[in-house]
């Protein structure tokens, strides 16, 4: 299977539609607007004594109106994310923002009588409904937070013009930006993507140029997008705590994510209670680099003078090399993002930052965008997002409405895979300077997705408190630079234009509450992934199933499953015990 030739490239979207004034669109739009106003025809028979057979007929149709629609917003999101300055397609974006707004609206009617329809009912419903099963039970969960219709519509309406709209002016503003850095001399114009290299660089200075660079131009913008934030915290209130009366600002997260607040509250507090865990790494990290203490530029440091470069092929195999060798089949179908061009690897100006994976549905291979330069970490970039895909690959046996894992879960296969690949580089890679680099970065790596992300949801849960209560930019900005000196402790030297680095993480603003999501799944992997190492080939079947089941039972039920109890304290600590290890491991190693 690996050793091809694969070549940096756009991704193709004719799997989904050839253009996006291509006259399949256009009928495809029509088609989802006749499905909606046919199905609105079937609101006589929601009915209490409904039967069984009717109830399912009219979940079909409604799972090929979803079906339909998700795969237009792909398309939509998609062909923005290739060129976020491209007017054309950000035109494309608000209607159809508009367009799923109004058609759901349209078919609203009918989570509400299922919202509305006596338990016992429910039930009897549910005991026949197969696959749809979890979905029915999770969609009752929000009972308690659910309104009128007419209020329902009049949300729905507003978003678009609302907080949607505020979401694509931050993402405009963002991926416009443009980076000055002199290298060697020249000066460079450079995309996020192309500047962050260099907070890897061996050269301290440039190091500390690049981050000083990127915060000078979000600085700049810093009040603008801060009033941005500022207004999308408010109308998270408005409607989650106001009119749905959810508990508090996470609640709302934690139900659609299908986690009781005590495992997120509980995942937190141990999170905290562990920052001392990578206050020891860095400052292990400082007597490497030779230096008394690390500055927060110095955080991704390499600790050997490795400038270690992939080219794009050489890359593509290693991930595949990685997956065959834990199972042939998670290679073969990473391998169909390739094979079917449904990947993104350029860097481009005006091209979405970072890298996502991207399902239109169980019937399509996900896309993948990654912005690739060569670095280990856009490898690990790779294997990671690849992973993504597997995960959705492997649960297409369900439904629109159960194939795609609740957030807690859909890091596990991501961050599996580059944990993967890692054991694969170490077994394969000579240079020991290589070597070492690799597993200073895996718990780099691992700071990056477990603290640093359960730090952004703390420092999230203090601005929505603080906004409530009339903090201005500045203040949140004050807030987020004593965040990250609790973080930190004395292990790092922080520089006060990391007070802006909250304007610059989209997840804050796109979906609030969204990052611990990455601990959340941090720290499963790396109890999984102790499991694999002590039980082999064994172990796959009952990884596979995880990954299989999608969205189709509730997370902890999954989990517990598997052995798992997330609320235990204990199990959350059981991952910081590995890091630990591995800290361990690498105070081991002499100094050269």
């Amino acid at each position: 299977m690996s050793k091809n030739t694969y070549q940096q490239q756009r991704w193709s979207l004719k799997d989904l539609f050839p253009g996006p004034q291509s006259q399949q669109l256009k009928t495809a739009v029509s088609t989802l607007t006749e499905r909606v106003a046919a199905f609105e025809k079937r609101r006589p028979q929601l009915v209490n004594d409904i039967s069984n057979e009717t109830f399912l007929s009219v979940v079909k149709d409604m799972e090929a109106i979803v079906v339909l629609g998700q795969k237009i917003n792909a398309f939509a999101g998609l062909y923005f994310s290739e060129d976020t300055q491209n007017e054309a397609a950000q035109s494309l974006v608000a209607r159809m923002d508009q367009l799923v707004a109004d058609l759901s609206n349209q078919t609203l009617f009918f989570e509400l009588w299922w919202k509305e329809l006596p338990q016992s009912k429910a039930t009897e419903l549910m005991s026949s409904s197969g696959d749809y099963r979890y979905w029915l039970e999770a969609v009752r969960l929000f009972i308690p937070h659910t309104l009128s219709e007419p209020e329902e519509k009049i949300i729905n309406i507003k978003n678009v013009t609302g907080v949607s709209a505020l979401q694509m002016l931050y993402s405009s503003i963002t991926n416009r930006y443009v980076y000055k850095l002199v290298v060697e001399g020249e000066e460079k114009e450079l995309t996020r993507g192309q500047l962050m290299t260099y907070v890897r660089s061996n050269d301290a200075d440039l190091r500390a140029r690049a981050y000083q660079e990127l915060y000078r131009v979000y600085g700049d913008d810093g009040t603008i997008l801060g009033q941005i934030y500022q207004a999308i915290v408010r109308d998270w209130r408005n409607e989650q705590i106001t009119l749905r009366h959810y508990e508090s600002p996470i609640s709302a997260r934690n139900l659609v994510n299908d986690i009781p607040d005590s495992v997120v509250e509980t995942l937190l507090d141990v999170c905290q209670k562990n920052a001392p865990v990578f206050q020891r790494f860095f400052k292990l990290k400082a007597k490497w680099l030779g230096v008394e203490r690390l500055r927060r530029y110095d955080l991704y440091a390499p600790v050997v003078a490795s400038e270690k470069r992939y080219p794009f092929s050489e890359a593509a195999n290693l991930v595949l090399d990685a997956y065959t060798q834990f199972d042939p089949r998670f290679a073969s179908l990473a391998e169909r993002v390739f094979a079917e061009q449904h990947l993104d690897s350029e860097v481009r100006k005006g091209k979405r930052g970072g890298a996502f994976c991207w399902p239109s549905g169980p019937d399509l291979t996900p896309w993948v965008m990654l912005n690739f330069q060569g670095k280990p970490d856009d490898v690990s970039t790779m294997a990671h997002e690849l992973g993504h895909a597997i995960h959705g690959m492997l649960a297409a046996d369900h439904s629109i409405f159960t194939f795609h894992s609740n957030l807690p879960l859909a890091e596990t296969a991501s961050t599996f895979g580059e944990m993967v690949l890692v054991d694969y580089l170490l077994q394969h890679e000579t240079d020991e300077n290589v070597r070492r680099d690799i597993l200073f970065s895996q718990v780099d790596g691992a700071y990056a997705t477990i603290m640093r992300q359960a730090f952004f949801a703390l420092f999230e849960r203090e601005a929505h408190q603080k906004i409530n209560e009339g903090a201005s930019v500045g203040e949140l900005a004050d807030a987020y630079l004593k965040n990250l000196k609790t973080q930190f402790g004395d292990a790092l030297e922080l520089s006060d234009e990391f007070r802006w680095e909250w304007v610059s993480i989209p997840h804050i603003f796109d979906v609030p509450f969204y990052v611990y999501a990455y601990t959340f799944g941090q720290l499963l992997v790396l109890s999984l992934y102790k499991q694999y190492k002590a039980e082999g080939e064994s172990f796959i079947p009952r990884y596979t199933k995880i990954l299989s089941t999608g969205g189709s039972k509730a997370p902890v039920e999954v989990l517990a499953e598997a052995g798992i109890d997330v609320a235990d304290p204990e199990f959350w600590q059981g991952g910081f015990e590995v890091l630990k290890g591995l800290i361990s491991q690498l105070e081991q190693i002499p100094m050269g």
